[in-house]
This record gives structure tokens, sequence and C-alpha cells, in this order.
């Protein structure tokens, strides 16, 4: 067990960040997947922003690779341009 007072701060700190980065993750998961279902194209085209933001923000924070974040979106307007 932590004997610091400052350890104790960290795994405080570090649940939280934790919890927080499992809700995006899991928030944009959701997003992308309504995305892909999606068989309008007027439809995709208004969520696309929505979904990429989501995206680069989960990059940014270094939830994900930024690679990762890449192929998401090039996968994203694939998608778009074949409905």
């Amino acid at each position: 067990m932590a004997n610091h007072q400052s350890a104790l701060k960290r795994i405080r700190s570090n649940e939280a960040k934790r919890l927080r980065n499992r809700y995006q993750h899991k928030t944009a998961r959701s997003a992308m997947k309504k995305f892909q279902e999606l068989s309008d194209k007027k439809e995709a085209e208004a969520m696309f922003p929505n979904v990429i933001s989501m995206i680069d923000k989960l990059a940014k924070k270094n939830i994900i690779h930024s690679n990762k974040a890449s192929n998401l979106k090039s996968n994203m307007a694939k998608h778009i341009a074949a409905l």
C-alpha cells in the first residue's frame, strides 16, 4: 500500500482518469458503430464531423494511437463514399 500522501493522491487521480478515458472511448466506439450501420448518405454526412471530432479528441489525449485514429477516419470516409 502507498505510504505517501502524494502516492495516495496519484492513485485517486489515476482512477478518475481511467474512468473518464473509458467513458470517452466507449462513447466514441458506440458512435462509430452507429455510423457504420447507417445506410442513408445524408444522415452519414451529417454525423461524420461529430464522429471524426470524437476520434480526434481520443487521439489528442493519447487514449488511442494517432495512427489508429487516422485509420478509423479513413474507413469512415470510405463508408460515406460507398453509399
